[in-house]
């Protein structure tokens, strides 16, 4: 059991805590399942606080140590929540596993490779999330190892696994409008939610974070400010998990978009409802609906519908692919979807975009066809000069 003066804590969740004071006035915390695994981290991390390791990561000091301090001094509010829900379940399912194996204790070249095969070999693993958790294991190792000469060539000698494209999902025309004649006609009136995301491509967790007050009904413009979603809690009390408002993706997620007007007038005979302003739109309330709450009502629509299921993010990708079948230019459609750069757009939509070359081109050929059986056209009347 720990004793005073230790600074050893049993927390809410039935994780143990030691904190150790640095240099610079702050704690160093780390994590354990038992007292003992704990108490042993607590006098490893005093020890490197005395030699000032804590201070420039080497190679002498545990791996264990060093990814743990990564992901529990700062980090959380560094990045968004469900930035820091990915490295966690990363770092804590992977990596630091790998690492508490013996012969894996310290951080080398060696066992740096060994990591990455490791992943890269997992046959339980898709290709996908294997890119994601060596891209993530390069993120912290920069980040613990950053201004280190002797860690920079090891750092940039990890190499991401090539991920082919996965096929996008859209719905077909005529099962778009099952859909929209299902949610207009919906027993709840939050299924015009659904429309409002065939029409502008929003994503579920911004349509959630909609209020009123983000819809100019004289211009005619909707605003993305925010975005809800659900994350582990990393505090100690509450439930598992928790609901969160935050900024969107990026910066370019934050945009206006204009809105078509039959949606205008939908959204305003739903705002007749509305107690204010500052109210969600789903919700009708101060508190924002939960996405998991939205998905459960997308699915009870297209089973109504008549529709096979697919992830809610396949409205998106089908209004991208209607707004270019009806020759939206790509920089245009970025800024509409929020996009990064226009490269995202146009790698994710590469096949739409090939599709619109081989209509244009068909469409040229058919004029070279009635130009050539026009009476008024003769090959003969080209004048061939030097």
């Amino acid at each position: 059991m720990p004793r005073r003066g230790e600074n050893i804590y049993k927390r809410k969740d039935g994780r143990w805590e030691c904190r150790v004071l640095k240099s610079n006035g702050k704690y160093q915390y780390s994590y354990a399942k038992t007292y003992k695994e704990v108490k042993e981290k607590r006098n490893i991390l005093q020890e490197c606080v005395k030699s000032g390791e804590l201070k420039v990561p080497s190679a002498s000091m545990s791996a264990v140590l060093l990814f743990e301090s990564w992901l529990n001094n700062g980090l959380a509010e560094r990045v968004k929540p469900s930035t820091y829900e990915s490295y966690y379940r990363c770092l804590t399912k992977y990596v630091i596993p790998f690492f508490k194996e013996t012969g894996n204790k310290r951080i080398t070249e060696i066992q740096v490779v060994r990591f990455v095969k490791q992943i890269n070999d997992n046959p339980s693993l898709s290709e996908s999330y294997k890119r994601k958790i060596v891209s993530i294991f390069k993120t912290a190792m920069r980040d613990i190892f950053k201004g280190s000469k002797e860690y920079a060539p090891i750092i940039e000698a990890i190499r991401l696994p090539k991920v082919e494209a996965a096929a996008i999902q859209v719905f077909t025309i005529k099962e778009q409008r099952l859909i929209e004649n299902t949610a207009i006609n919906f027993e709840d009136s939050r299924a015009l939610g659904i429309l409002l995301c065939f029409y502008t491509g929003i994503r579920l967790g911004d349509l959630c974070a909609l209020k009123w007050g983000d819809i100019d009904f004289e211009a005619g413009t909707m605003s993305i400010k925010r975005t809800v979603s659900r994350n582990k809690n990393f505090q100690s009390d509450g439930g598992k998990t928790i609901l969160l408002v935050g900024m969107p993706k990026s910066r370019k997620s934050i945009r206006i978009i204009p809105l078509p007007n039959f949606l205008l007038e939908l959204s305003n005979q739903m705002k007749m409802y509305a107690e204010n302003e500052n109210c969600y739109v789903l919700s009708g309330s101060d508190d924002p609906l939960d996405p998991r709450t939205y998905q459960r009502l997308f699915k009870k629509i297209l089973d109504a519908a008549g529709v096979k299921k697919r992830k809610f993010h396949a409205i998106r990708h089908t209004f991208a692919t209607r707004a270019l079948e009806l020759g939206v230019d790509i920089k245009t459609l970025s800024e509409i979807l929020g996009h990064t750069n226009v490269s995202i757009t146009l790698n994710t939509y590469a096949h739409s975009l090939m599709e619109q070359k081989k209509k244009a081109i068909d469409k040229l050929n058919e004029m070279h066809i009635i130009q050539m059986e026009s009476d008024s056209y003769a090959v003969t009347d080209f004048v061939v000069t030097a």
